[in-house]
């Protein structure tokens, strides 16, 4: 496995060094893994509640990226998925001694609590007033097991409500309340897409197939409770959502603090796509999601997967997960229950009429779209191979559009009407390069059809339009290499066979244009997806107006 580190050895201090430098309010303590408030002599003469967490490296930005006002006063870390030595967090402890005391957040496993239970002793016995909170927010588990729960993602809300009331001036034992009772009444569970890789290791913890999940993992590659066929997203969040809410008691009229894990190679879009997936779910079962959080809070290194969090909140937590924190991984964003929908803009409304399944443009148009979307994988695949693989899908997008809308194009205005309407189904579909320039190709052989009433000059005056948005000629393998040669064919069978020579052709040209030119001459050998594209919608075309 590829990874961007020096010396295993070497990779939680290295990354530590680096976020100091990123973010001014860090320091590392001198000869350890312990990330500090860099203001922590104030914080110290203030005499505050300071707050300590940390656990094993790998869940970046947990735990250090949460250090910070407002949140944690330090974070104590160990090697990658290994808790830190009993002595690295007594350090840690003696170094954010505050005469307020010292309120320490622990995940639930054994090592954690074994090496921050022992230093909280140590430091009760140089005088140092010490307080433990345990989270367990795993419901994945079952409560039978003598070890408990594991804590997860949860334990970064934990440390939002502890860090607020510490930063409010709170005394030990109510800051300590507070988060016991975060603690106690916040769930989460997981499902992972893939393993993740320990550094020193070099290989994944264990493997899925290509279609398979694993639902409840541990966030140290530890098997979850099931695994099998992955469900779309909308089922991911009702089960995880269900197996929360059924465990902590949450029902209809609850207010509740979501948070959506990504769990270190999980996409931001695939993250505020569960985000709507949970609040839709919750919505439907009348519980509020008043605070929406989604991005990657407590990771497993390099594993893909989400986790859902969900913590009641009230008039009393509430304010906690609201007060602002300099922690540099806690987001800025204010989240909206409801989402927000401004109005679209107004669009000129068209005259539609119904256009015969007869008309000989309606039959050609329903064959283009069938042919494109029969042949989205093979345009996907070529696309990959010299772009980014969004042309199959693109051309399909738009092909079912047409497919949608074409009965109510407005045929009784004509042939060029029909074209004007289809351009606009086209614009409005489909991004991407595609898009603009099929829409005015279509545009563009509207007014020529209408100006002449000859598909020839239709066809040369979209190609021109082609040519003109996107600065193609021939030879740059573009589609314009498969549309030039056959605007000069004399019938509909000529022009498709011309463009079908012209998109082969493209297979031994080095892009000038597009994605494929970064490519330089890895594109030999692969003719170029949209000159493709053209010969097959052309030889629809021919094939529709032949029958």
């Amino acid at each position: 496995m590829k990874k961007l580190i020096n010396v295993p050895g070497d990779v939680v201090a290295e990354a530590l060094d680096g976020l100091t430098r990123t973010s001014a309010g860090l320091a590392r303590l001198a000869g350890s893994t312990t990330a500090v408030r860099s203001d922590i002599a104030q914080v110290v003469a203030a005499g505050r509640v300071t707050v300590l967490s940390g656990g094993g490296a790998g869940h970046e930005p947990a735990h250090a990226g949460y250090v910070g006002a407002g949140m944690l006063t330090a974070a104590v870390a160990g090697e990658v998925f290994t808790s830190p030595s009993v002595d690295a967090v007594l350090d840690g402890i003696r170094a954010i001694a505050s005469p307020g005391g010292v309120l320490l957040v622990v995940k639930n496993y054994t090592g954690d609590r074994l090496n921050f239970g022992l230093a909280a002793e140590l430091a009760r016995a140089e005088g140092i007033d010490a307080e433990i909170v345990v989270v367990a927010d795993d419901v994945a588990l079952d409560t039978t097991s003598r070890t408990g729960r594991r804590g997860i993602a949860g334990t970064v809300l934990v440390h939002k409500v502890a860090g607020a009331a510490a930063e409010a001036g709170l005394p030990l034992t109510e800051v300590a309340r507070l988060a016991r009772r975060a603690a106690d009444a916040v769930g989460s569970m997981g499902l992972a897409l893939s393993p993740c890789t320990v550094p020193a290791a070099g290989q994944p913890g264990f493997l899925l197939g290509p279609d398979e999940a694993e639902w409840g993992l541990g966030i140290h590659s530890e098997p979850g409770v099931e695994r099998g066929p992955l469900p779309p997203a909308a089922d991911v969040a009702e089960r995880l959502l269900t197996t929360i809410a059924a465990d902590r008691g949450i029902g209809s009229g609850d207010s509740v603090a979501l948070l959506v894990n990504g769990l270190g190679a999980t996409p931001p879009m695939e993250l505020t796509l569960m985000a709507d997936a949970a609040a839709r779910v919750l919505r439907k079962r009348g519980i509020t999601p008043v605070r929406t959080w989604a991005g990657t809070f407590l990771s497993a290194l390099d594993m893909a997967g989400v986790s859902l969090s969900l913590l009641p909140v009230d008039d009393e937590l509430l304010p906690l997960l609201d007060a602002p924190t300099a922690a540099p991984a806690w987001p800025a964003t204010v989240s909206t229950p409801e989402g927000a929908v401004l109005p679209a803009p107004p669009t000129v409304a068209a005259e539609t009429g119904t256009l015969p399944a007869t008309d000989p443009v309606r039959r050609a148009l329903e064959a283009v779209a069938e042919t494109l979307i029969s042949h989205r994988d093979e345009l996907t695949a070529m696309d990959r191979e010299v772009g980014d693989g969004d042309m199959g899908i693109s051309l399909a997008r738009g092909a079912a559009a047409i497919l949608a809308e074409c009965p109510t194009y407005p045929g009784e205005q004509g042939p060029a009407a029909v074209l004007r309407a289809a351009s606009a189904t086209v614009r409005r579909s489909v991004g991407g390069t595609s898009g603009p320039l099929y829409a005015i190709l279509l545009l563009r052989a509207a007014a020529a059809f209408e100006s002449t009433g000859s598909w020839a000059d239709a066809l040369r005056a979209g190609t021109e339009g082609v040519r003109a948005v996107g600065g193609a000629a021939p030879g740059d393998r573009t589609m314009i290499d498969a549309l030039d040669p056959a605007t000069r064919a004399l019938s509909w069978d000529e022009a498709a066979a011309a463009a079908r020579t012209g998109a082969d052709a493209t297979a031994q040209m080095t892009a000038s244009l597009g994605r494929s030119s970064y490519l330089g001459d890895r594109v030999l050998g692969h003719p170029d997806p949209g000159a493709h594209a053209v010969a097959l919608w052309l030889e629809a075309v021919a094939a529709t107006l032949r029958a």
